[in-house]
C-alpha cells in the first residue's frame, strides 16, 4: 500500500498544512495558489504557482546527484500537465483530474506536494523551501528534461526491462508491479465511466425536470389542474433525483476516484524506478565483464569502474527498499534478501 502522508515539515513549512486552495486561470496560463502553515505558527506563506514551476521542483528533486542512490527513490507522480482546452488525448491522460473544474486537479497537486515534504529523502531538497514560501516564481525558465525519469524517453534501453534480476525480492515486486499497474489502469478507467455515466444521468434527470413545467397548463379546468400538478410534483422527484445523482458523482469522484488515479500514477513512478535500477543492474553486469576480459595496461581502470558500478547499484537498491513499494512481497523478504552484486 502507499505510504500515509505524515505530519512532517519541510524547513519553516508544516507539510500536513500544505493546501492548492484554488486556481486562477488567464487565457491559457493557469495559476495555482498554495497555502502552508508557518512552522513558527506565527502565520501563513502564500504563494502562486504555474505548472512549470511544478516541474521546476520536479526537475530540482531529479537531479540531486549529491544523493546516494536518488535513483532508486519513487518520485511522487505529478500530474499531466493541464490545458485549458484539452484535446481528447489529454483529456483522457487527464481521467478523473479532468472533473470538476479543476478541485480535482488541485487535490492531485496537494497530494504531490504533502508527499515531496514528506518523503525522508527529497524534503531536504533547498529547492522545495523555495518553491514553498519564496514570492518569486522559481520555475518560468525552460527545464532540461531529464532523461533517466520517464520510461518514453528510453526506447533504446526497453529491452532491459525483462533482463533477469539478480534479487528475488526485486524480481518479484517487479512481477507484482507489471500486473498491478496494468489492473490499476483499467480499474481508474472503468470507474471514471461509472462517474460519467452518473452524471449524464444526473443532467438528463435535469431536462426532463424542466420539459415537464412545459407541461403546466394555466387555467381553471379541473383536468387540466389536476394533470399540471401532477406535472410538478413529477419534476421535484426529478430534479431530487438529479441533485442526488450529482452527489454521488461528486463524492464518487473525491473519494475512490481520486484514489485510483493517484495508486495508478504510484505504480507507474514504482515501476519507473523499477527500471531505472534494472538499468543499472546491466551496466554492473557489463562493468563486470569488461573488467575480467581486460588487457592487463587497462585492467586497473576497469576494476574501478566496476568498483564504481557495485557501489551505485548497492547504494540504489538501498534506497528502493525504504520505498513505499505498492507490490512488496509478504513477510521479511526484503530484510533477508541480499543484493547480490
Amino acid at each position: 500500500m502507499m505510504e500515509e502522508v505524515k505530519d512532517v515539515s519541510a524547513g519553516s513549512v508544516h507539510g500536513d498544512t500544505i493546501k492548492v486552495t484554488e486556481v486562477l486561470q488567464d487565457g491559457d496560463t493557469l495559476t495555482f495558489i498554495i497555502v502552508s502553515q508557518k512552522l513558527s505558527g506565527t502565520g501563513e506563506y502564500h504563494v502562486d504557482r504555474t505548472y512549470d514551476d511544478f516541474e521546476w521542483l520536479q526537475q530540482h528533486l531529479y537531479t540531486q546527484e549529491d544523493v546516494p542512490g536518488i535513483q532508486g527513490v519513487i518520485f511522487p507522480p505529478l500530474p499531466v500537465r493541464p490545458q485549458v482546452n484539452a484535446s481528447a488525448k489529454v483529456m483522457k491522460q487527464l481521467g478523473f483530474l479532468a472533473l470538476g473544474e479543476w478541485q480535482p486537479y488541485c487535490r492531485a497537486l496537494e497530494t504531490f506536494l504533502q508527499q515531496v515534504v514528506a518523503h525522508r529523502l527529497l524534503s531536504k531538497n533547498p529547492a522545495l523551501e523555495l518553491f514553498l514560501t519564496s514570492a518569486d516564481p522559481p520555475g518560468r525558465q525552460k527545464i532540461k528534461k531529464n532523461l533517466f525519469n520517464r520510461l518514453s524517453q528510453a526506447m533504446e534501453e526497453m529491452r532491459k526491462e525483462g533482463h533477469k534480476d539478480v534479487d528475488e525480492f526485486f524480481q518479484t515486486v517487479r512481477d507484482q508491479n507489471l500486473q498491478l499497474t496494468g489492473s490499476s489502469r483499467t480499474a481508474a478507467e472503468k470507474f471514471l465511466d461509472v462517474v460519467l455515466t452518473e452524471q449524464k444521468i444526473a443532467v438528463a434527470c435535469g431536462h426532463f425536470s424542466a420539459a415537464l413545467h412545459l407541461c403546466v397548463e394555466p387555467g381553471q379546468d379541473p383536468d387540466h389542474k389536476a394533470f399540471s400538478r401532477v406535472c410538478v410534483k413529477l419534476s421535484e422527484v426529478f430534479d431530487s433525483m438529479r441533485k442526488s445523482m450529482m452527489s454521488f458523482s461528486l463524492n464518487d469522484l473525491n473519494t475512490l476516484g481520486l484514489g485510483l488515479d493517484l495508486e495508478s500514477r504510484h505504480l507507474e513512478a514504482e515501476k519507473e524506478m523499477l527500471f531505472r535500477r534494472t538499468c543499472k543492474l546491466v551496466e554492473l553486469e557489463s562493468a563486470r565483464r569488461n573488467a575480467e576480459r581486460a588487457k592487463p595496461v587497462r585492467k586497473a581502470a576497469m576494476e574501478e569502474v566496476k568498483k564504481a558500478s557495485e557501489t551505485e547499484f548497492e547504494q540504489i537498491c538501498e534506497v528502493a527498499k525504504q520505498e513505499p513499494l505498492s507490490a512488496r512481497p509478504c513477510g521479511n523478504a526484503a530484510e533477508e534478501s541480499d543484493s547480490v552484486v
